[in-house]
């Protein structure tokens, strides 16, 4: 009889051992998948503002390019002479390629940020 309680209570210690750390390790995992979840919402929010600035820089080039090509048409089509013509045409060709290139050096460069965050260990 004393054998037999000795034994219930050693079983019934080893199960609440059981438990408490089967518990922990629980608390454990949650804690754990908390910090993965958090870690992706980061990482969709620095994508999605990234995104966000290459679409605002994308629309204020196109607004500005559709305003320059507008301006410079008006230009051609009041110039007195087909040289001045010619030359609104040329002065117009050089900032709209200087413009593009400015844009799309500052779109790589979004890109690389977006891309070296994306990759930046959690």
């Amino acid at each position: 009889m004393q054998e037999s309680k000795r034994l219930a209570d050693q079983a019934k210690r080893i199960s609440h051992e059981y438990q408490e750390e089967a518990e922990r390790m629980g608390q454990e995992y949650r804690h754990e998948f908390q910090n993965g979840i958090d870690a992706v919402v980061r990482s969709w929010a620095q994508f999605n503002k990234g995104l966000t600035t290459m679409a605002t820089e994308v629309t204020d080039y196109s607004k500005s390019a559709f305003s320059d090509a507008t301006r410079a048409f008006q230009q051609v089509l009041g110039a007195k002479s087909v040289e001045q013509a010619f030359e609104v045409q040329s002065e117009y060709a050089k900032k709209a390629y200087d413009d593009h290139v400015a844009v799309l050096t500052k779109l790589g460069k979004i890109y690389v940020s977006l891309a070296e965050s994306a990759f930046k260990p959690v």
